[in-house]
């Protein structure tokens, strides 16, 4: 194990699949000569070349499609979305013909590809670049959508992406690329669909996934300093959710908080909430609750932006709620 970057654990996923298989291409703006606008593809193109390595214009929606042509054709492409407020310009390609090419064709093209780039609040980036889709992408069946945490993950889940034969959407953060972590030199893949106890505990249940696993482990370690054992599960993918994992462990705790950066109306947390009250409610103490964005735009001013997101305070209030403590 050695620790690194989020962004060289991607870097090394692409680089590695590609090496594996001739098929596997990078395109979006920016990838190739500029090495990325966050530097997750820094030096891929000297290593590659342009022909597998490709910039290409501000226009989300021709590259897409191309993208969308090249894996019917058995090809393994992966796009780059600058961030994923962009991938609205693409979304036609997204959503009406990648993810249900298989279905339309009646299974004679599957369409192996890696849609990736960063998701959600980013900073002072104000309303039109701080949105959060994963829920928008996990209500289209055809698509898989993948959301890590931490480099080990979005290693081992870009690589299983980039082998998958279906459309995967890949999400990241800007604000995580910089983070470190143990990563194998060794090969290795992560299961998609496969959630993740992060901490054991036994009072109660947080589930999240993507950046907001860092409020969810920052409130369980606050209130285990209080004596209580708090259990954190990463979910990593949102389509399809590893409910038999989640169930598993609010039977175990009885009690359930989510913390997710969306906006609550529609949310993931909305469809594991309506679940675990659906299939569990025996097993329950209190009624789950979410702490997501709240329902308005993301601002630029940054008061305005600390006070909408989801952060540890609300996450140890919403605990202490389902356990009675206050």
């Amino acid at each position: 194990m050695r620790e690194i970057q989020f962004r060289e654990a991607l870097r090394e996923a692409m680089s590695e699949e590609m090496r594996r298989d001739k098929n596997v291409f990078l395109m979006g703006e920016e990838v190739a000569e500029y090495n990325g606008a966050y530097k997750v593809s820094q030096s891929m193109l000297d290593e590659f070349g342009a022909d597998r390595v490709l910039d290409t214009p501000i226009a989300e929606l021709g590259f897409a499609g191309i993208g969308v042509g090249a894996a019917m054709n058995g090809i393994r492409p992966i796009i780059e979305f600058m961030t994923f407020n962009f991938s609205l310009v693409a979304i036609d390609q997204v959503i009406n013909s990648a993810a249900k090419m298989l279905n339309m064709s009646g299974g004679q093209f599957n369409i192996p590809m890696v849609f990736r780039g960063p998701t959600g609040n980013a900073g002072q980036l104000a309303s039109q670049h701080s949105q959060n889709f994963e829920n928008w992408y996990a209500n289209t069946p055809g698509l898989k959508v993948v959301v890590p945490s931490n480099p080990y993950d979005a290693k081992g889940l870009l690589k299983s992406a980039i082998r998958d034969n279906d459309p995967v959407i890949f999400m990241e953060s800007e604000l995580m690329y910089g983070d470190k972590g143990e990563v194998p030199e060794s090969e290795y893949l992560e299961p998609i669909g496969k959630a993740k106890v992060v901490k054991e505990g036994t009072d109660a249940t947080v589930v999240s996934f993507g950046k907001m696993m860092k409020v969810a482990l920052a409130a369980a370690e606050e209130m285990e300093k209080e004596g209580h054992s708090i259990e954190v599960i990463d979910l990593r993918t949102v389509r399809p959710i590893d409910y038999p994992a989640l169930y598993q462990s609010v039977k175990k705790t009885n009690r359930c908080v989510i913390v997710e950066e969306a906006w609550p109306l529609s949310s993931i947390a909305t469809d594991l909430a309506f679940n675990i009250q659906k299939n569990i409610f025996d097993y329950l103490d209190a009624p789950v609750l979410r702490v997501n964005n709240f329902d308005v735009p993301v601002s630029y001013a940054p008061t305005l932006l600390e006070a909408v997101l989801p952060n540890t305070e609300r996450t140890i209030k919403a605990l202490r709620s389902v356990m009675y403590l206050d």
